[in-house]
């Protein structure tokens, strides 16, 4: 037992090394790297999908990593938008680690990329302690969820810049009070900022999309030096 917590702080420490090499490559770039965590079947893969395709008529050149235990099938899903998409396969590991994110980009060359979105294996806990060199940890809440969710986990919510709230459209037949959601959220992370989603629906994806252009744009004013 009085191992256990040396092995993980070395453990942690070398993903942060391997992340810190991971965002100078991104910065040196200008690519804007969201990494998205959620619970599963929160509805990453179907934002990202909503997120690529209305891209798609844009100037934004986009790229995903999407982590799975097992299959393939959210890289084949977002594939068909007309993007590179990888998948990273875990076989196992609850998360993907920073280690797993530059082997991946062997197989997808940075240059040519505005933003590059890791789509991370479901799971609240796991995914919150690793650094994967992104610049915004983004975390989705569906209404399908309990409103709960943040002070049950807070570890996520805290590290988090962005929180979706997601599957609004479904807000009518859930038990889910989103002025709750946000309250404690806020608790734990006073600074987050929030914004409502859907992909079938009313609020839609638009404000979400324009958030991340956004934030590409403010990546690139502050880092003038950067590779296109």
């Amino acid at each position: 037992m009085t191992e256990r917590v040396p092995v993980r702080e070395n453990v942690l420490k070398e993903n942060d090394r391997v992340a810190a090499g991971l965002r100078a490559a991104f910065g040196g770039r200008g690519i804007f790297c969201v990494n998205l965590i959620s619970s599963p079947g929160a509805g990453k893969t179907s934002i990202l999908e909503g997120t690529l395709e209305a891209l798609r008529g844009s100037s934004v050149r986009a790229a995903v990593l999407t982590g799975d235990i097992q299959t393939e099938r959210d890289a084949d899903r977002l594939r068909r938008h007309g993007f590179p998409a990888l998948q990273i396969t875990t076989g196992g590991t609850c998360h993907l680690d920073a280690a797993m994110v530059r082997r991946a980009l062997d197989s997808l060359p940075l240059d040519g990329i505005d933003v590059l979105f890791i789509e991370n294996v479901g799971n609240l806990v796991c995914p919150a302690s690793y650094d994967l060199g992104e610049d915004v940890k983004v975390v989705v809440l569906s209404v399908t969820e309990g409103d709960d969710k943040p002070l049950k986990y807070p570890g996520i919510f805290r590290r988090a810049g962005l929180m979706l709230l997601h599957k609004m459209d479904l807000l009518p037949h859930a038990r889910f009070d989103p002025a709750a959601a946000v309250a404690d959220a806020r608790r734990v992370q006073p600074d987050l900022e929030v914004v409502e989603t859907s992909c079938y629906g009313a609020p839609g994806l638009g404000a979400w999309i324009a958030w991340v252009q956004r934030r590409l744009e403010a990546k690139r004013a502050a880092e003038p030096h950067a590779q296109p």
